[in-house]
């Protein structure tokens, strides 16, 4: 049985590092972006400062835009995203930033059905049609033929979003957009869209605990989240037409789409017989040129040590480790960050 990390006692853990460049005769790292890997990320500096305790690690979970205004702005050593940044915001940076993937995972449709204890399937329509608000009930025919026998009530659906700049948000709207022309015509992609329906939530936590507490909602979040939650989770009607539940196998065969060198990377909606269509990367933003040769190569220690040791503890997480080949290609661009 996988064991999972409490996400509160993980906030718990990181709100005793101060904010100082240097504390107590250690380095200091400060970062901050995404939510979807925040449990692997806090896992990760937890363990990293048991072995180097020099090193000490403050991540501020606070969505994927928030991480590269920070990162752009010059006020954190390290951004994180789920989503890559786009040319014009890797231009208005003062300096070069390397997308480095850590991991994979998936951001699953959670719900919160009155009745339903089941795993429901979603078709790709279904699923753009609720969230632009065109399928409205539950019991509406492109959902019930998804699920025959299941006993799907005629209630309204409260659709639950991100209400911060997110890449959760991005991967999600991503395989929408991908799968649906018109979402793609009408909102489009990014780490925040204009939501035709819904509530917002921040955070993966806070679309969690909203779906929890409201009946018959729906809404989008990292694999680990609904686990963690304990709220139901669906299956994605995947581009070869399979049902497909989201797990390490189903991510890691969205993976194998090919990688280009800066791995600003697309995966969802996966060709792969496989694949689990909203799975996706995420990034470390990390200036190639450390303006600080102290906490550059405490990073790159870091890094280092990630894409080793780190890795092997992704499974247990609800996280896909990165895949060799990719895995060889972030050695090689670490390696490319300056420290001097």
């Amino acid at each position: 049985m996988k064991r999972f990390i409490s996400i509160t006692a993980a906030a718990g853990l990181l709100l005793g590092l101060t904010a100082t460049a240097k504390s107590a005769g250690g380095i200091l790292i400060n970062g901050a972006g995404a939510t979807f890997p925040y449990p692997i990320y806090s896992k990760w500096f937890d363990e990293y400062h048991k072995l180097r305790p020099e090193y000490k690690f403050n991540y501020q979970s606070i969505g994927s835009g928030g991480g590269i205004r920070q990162i752009t702005a010059g006020t954190v050593d390290f951004g994180a995203s789920d989503g890559p940044m786009t040319d014009s915001q890797m231009e208005s940076a003062p300096g070069y930033l390397y997308h480095i993937p850590t991991v994979l995972g998936a951001v699953v449709p959670t719900y919160n059905i009155e009745g339903v204890g089941e795993t429901l399937n979603f078709t790709p329509k279904a699923l753009a049609g609720i969230f632009l608000g065109s399928i409205k009930t539950w019991d509406h025919p492109e959902i019930k033929s998804a699920n025959p026998g299941a006993s799907i009530p005629s209630k309204p659906i409260v659709v639950v979003h991100r209400s911060d700049g997110s890449g959760t948000t991005y991967i999600w709207v991503d395989y929408l957009a991908k799968i649906s022309p018109e979402w793609a015509a009408k909102v489009g992609r990014g780490t925040s869209v204009a939501w035709p329906v819904g509530l917002g939530g921040k955070g993966n936590e806070g679309v969690a605990g909203l779906v929890k507490q409201t009946p018959n909602s729906i809404g989008y979040v990292e694999l680990i989240y609904a686990k963690h939650n304990d709220i139901s989770y669906g299956k994605v009607r995947n581009k070869a037409g399979k049902f497909v539940a989201a797990d390490l196998d189903s991510v890691s065969a969205a993976a194998r789409a090919k990688m280009p060198s800066d791995f600003r990377v697309s995966i969802t909606d996966s060709p792969d017989p496989e694949a689990y269509p909203a799975s996706g990367f995420t990034w470390l933003l990390v200036y190639r040129k450390q303006k600080d040769p102290v906490k550059g190569k405490a990073l790159v220690d870091f890094l280092n040590w990630m894409l080793e040791e780190g890795q092997k503890s992704a499974g247990e997480l609800g996280y896909a480790p990165l895949p060799p080949v990719v895995n060889g290609m972030v050695r090689n661009t670490v390696r490319k960050i300056e420290v001097k």
